[in-house]
């Protein structure tokens, strides 16, 4: 029969080469300038953001608001649809080119959720007016509910 000690060091030796990744060798990139937050975690590399330069206004607030809502996460398909709907209306040309460069270069959509709820410093790039209006917004200082995405009707706003 089998000791203990050795059925213990057995079960371990299983377990420890379950965690071993399966592709060995595979090089892991990432747009955003961050490491990944485990070394072995494969990741697509997405193609870098480029602004979009010519964009009319009106096109572009569309844009947004739907990239606000459409997000890989639901926290931020939540808190970045609810504050689309609240501000994009309002912002002015360099405040949609501030927001649009918040949501769409980081591939990370965590980065983007740490950084809004201050659980992580936000990186230069990204820092400023925008981003302190999204802080500010994510604390819900009013106490609203905010358990879902609001309805895709207010994408359509009947202007067009």
């Amino acid at each position: 029969m089998m000791s203990a000690v050795l059925a213990r060091r057995l079960v371990a030796g299983v377990y420890r080469a379950s965690l071993r990744p399966s592709m060995v060798g595979a090089v892991s990139a990432r747009g955003y300038r961050g490491d990944a937050p485990e070394p072995n975690m494969i990741e697509v590399p997405l193609p870098p953001w480029e602004e979009k330069t010519g964009e009319p206004i009106d096109i572009k607030r569309k844009r947004l608001l739907y990239e606000s809502r459409k997000r890989g996460m639901l926290e931020n398909c939540i808190l970045l649809s609810l504050f689309a709907k609240k501000y994009l209306n309002t912002m002015t040309e360099t405040q949609l080119q501030q927001y649009d460069r918040i949501i769409n270069e980081p591939t990370n959509d965590w980065d983007i959720y740490y950084w809004a709820t201050e659980a992580l410093p936000t990186p230069e790039p990204y820092s400023g007016e925008v981003m302190d209006l999204l802080k500010e917004f994510t604390k819900n200082r009013q106490q609203e509910q905010r358990l879902d995405a609001p309805n895709l009707e207010y994408l359509d706003d009947g202007k067009n």
